[in-house]
């Protein structure tokens, strides 16, 4: 299936972004917050480079509330002057990661060297090699392991090191909106910086290009760029801190740092960030450490936002799971499943966030009338 470019709602003048707003559980989401795309603001992907970090994005905000109730176990709320104990005991495990275009950060994976990273971090290295800064400054050549476009994640192996100190992983579903975080990475190429803020928002959804449907089968690529499920922190990060650690008050590594939003004077933060969920980064890093295909889910559309609320379906891949549950070009689908779809992006991340295979009814409008129909998730081509 070929990428498609997120679409532009229609009467904007720049493409929107889509974040999906607060946790499962965590209160009411923030209602609908007016487009940024009038406001200029644009989200990058914080590899620091020659050029425009990763190229430039734009953002929306949407929201609507939920009716799971879920038990957490948050990370405690500490002192300020405890936070210096957490960055100390986390440092070891970020490291700086050089290309002969740019550089970004990583996450210590195992003693004997293996690292996760953006993929954007890595995209462009020549011949599969990478080159590590540890934070007490010794270096090691590294080879990319695997890489996964699509959740923007990568795995490297460094050469001839060992009794390194591996990262440990938290649960990112027990994080919750405000609870306190710790951004890890090297901003500016500034390694070893340490940035503190809070959980602003969980499950956003980013994506980039313009001009064409959004197909929620797509995330990261090099053409088109669509993520769901992040999480949104304040903590100050900048280019250069693309594959760093973002990290609860228990030291434990809750997110990858992958993308800023900008007011679009700047690659410079505002304090919007956006970080891949713990959780996902660990299943995607263990497939591609043991060389296990990744898989992504795929309905087989491009969408653009409705007029009225919906994701209108723009294209239809032939031989798609879409096109065999009788979807049409026009039609606007308003629920996925469990999920009410408001915009396109909220499509985007429901589809993300189910499995290949996954049987699931979805709810549209033909022409005005209600339809349903039942498809089955494929794999992304």
């Amino acid at each position: 299936q070929h990428p498609q470019h997120p679409g532009q709602h229609p009467g904007q003048p720049v493409p929107p972004w889509g974040p999906q707003v607060a946790p499962p559980g965590s209160g009411p989401r923030p209602g609908r917050i007016a487009k940024f795309a009038g406001a200029g603001v644009a989200v990058f992907a914080l590899m620091l480079g020659s050029g425009v970090a990763g190229g430039a994005l734009a953002l929306a905000l949407d929201g609507d509330g939920g009716g799971i109730t879920r038990t957490y176990s948050a990370a405690p709320v500490i002192n300020g002057a405890d936070l210096p104990k957490i960055a100390a005991a986390v440092q070891d495990s970020v490291v700086s990661i050089t290309t002969d275009s740019g550089e970004g950060s990583g996450v210590v994976l195992s003693a004997d060297g293996y690292v996760l990273t953006n993929n954007h971090v890595v995209a462009s290295a020549a011949g599969d090699a990478v080159r590590v800064v540890f934070a007490d400054g010794k270096t090691a050549d590294a080879k990319i392991i695997g890489t996964d476009p699509k959740t923007d994640l990568a795995v490297v192996k460094a050469n001839g090191v060992s009794d390194l100190k591996p990262a440990k992983f938290g649960d990112s579903d027990a994080m919750q909106v405000g609870d306190q975080v710790l951004a890890l990475g090297s901003p500016l190429g500034l390694q070893g910086s340490v940035t503190s803020g809070i959980l602003s928002a969980r499950d956003r959804t980013i994506r980039a290009g313009e001009g064409q449907p959004q197909d929620p089968s797509q995330q990261q690529s090099q053409s088109v760029s669509s993520i769901s499920g992040l999480l949104q922190t304040d903590a100050p990060i900048n280019p250069g801190n693309s594959g760093g650690a973002l990290v609860n008050t228990r030291g434990e590594v809750i997110g990858v740092n992958t993308a800023i939003a900008t007011s679009g004077q700047s690659t410079g933060n505002i304090g919007v960030g956006f970080a891949i969920p713990s959780n996902k980064a660990k299943d995607v890093a263990g497939k591609l450490q043991r060389g296990e295909k990744v898989s992504h889910p795929s309905l087989g559309v491009g969408v653009n936002q409705a007029e009225g609320g919906g994701a209108l379906v723009a294209s239809i891949t032939a031989g798609s799971p879409a096109e065999k549950a009788g979807l049409q070009r026009g039609d606007v689908v308003t629920r996925f499943g469990d999920k009410p779809v408001n915009d396109s992006d909220d499509l985007v991340g429901a589809v993300q966030a189910g499995k290949v295979g996954d049987r699931v009814e979805v709810q549209f409008k033909r022409n005005g009338v209600e339809k349903s129909a039942t498809v089955t998730l494929a794999e992304t081509s």
